[in-house]
């Protein structure tokens, strides 16, 4: 995502290479929960290579404060339901219909979709704060991964089961999307 969405460096490397950072950074790995996504003083505090392996993909990102959080479940470039989640850090719940921010985040979530912006899939959970700059994407996940907060449920449902169907149901723009199927032997 450009800069203008997401208010800080964000890039994409190795467990190995972050490990070399000498200055505090939010690092995550982006696949699975191998270890904690937060932000760590350097590079020193990840985890080791006996631990998870130096080749392991990673996210690092600048350190951003976010006044407060959102949570939006978007079908087809539309905002279906969302919910606050957090206020400075801590957990503070509340359907986005009804807050005071639900127009500003429902307009910075439209320029998600706006010309020149990468495509996001057509299901898909983006979190989004405020910051002392303005609005930015949080992160983006899987919709059938993501809590729902205070969001409408069968709202999330439809979500949910658009971004879990069948191969069959994603269409041609959505398939570039998709990661091949892990078989597993036991």
């Amino acid at each position: 995502m450009p800069f203008e969405l997401v208010g800080r460096d964000v890039w994409f490397t190795t467990l190995a290479e972050a490990r070399a950072l000498r200055r505090p950074a939010f690092v995550k790995p982006p696949n699975d929960k191998s270890f904690p996504a937060r932000v760590y003083p350097d590079g020193s505090g990840l985890p080791g290579p006996d631990a998870v392996d130096d080749d392991a993909p990673v996210l690092v990102s600048d350190i951003v404060a976010f006044a407060v959080e959102y949570r939006l479940f978007l079908l087809d470039g539309e905002v279906v339901t969302g919910s606050r989640y957090a206020t400075r850090g801590g957990l503070d719940v509340a359907p986005l219909d009804g807050d005071p921010a639900a127009r500003e985040v429902r307009e910075f979530a439209g320029r998600l979709f706006a010309s020149g912006v990468p495509e996001l899939p057509d299901a898909i959970v983006v979190d989004v704060g405020r910051t002392g700059d303005g609005w930015a994407v949080v992160e983006a996940n899987a919709a059938w991964a993501s809590g729902h907060y205070a969001c409408d449920a069968d709202a999330v449902l439809d979500v949910v089961l658009r971004a879990a169907a069948p191969l069959a149901g994603f269409g041609p723009r959505d398939r570039r999307f998709l990661r091949p199927a892990v078989s597993v032997v036991r």
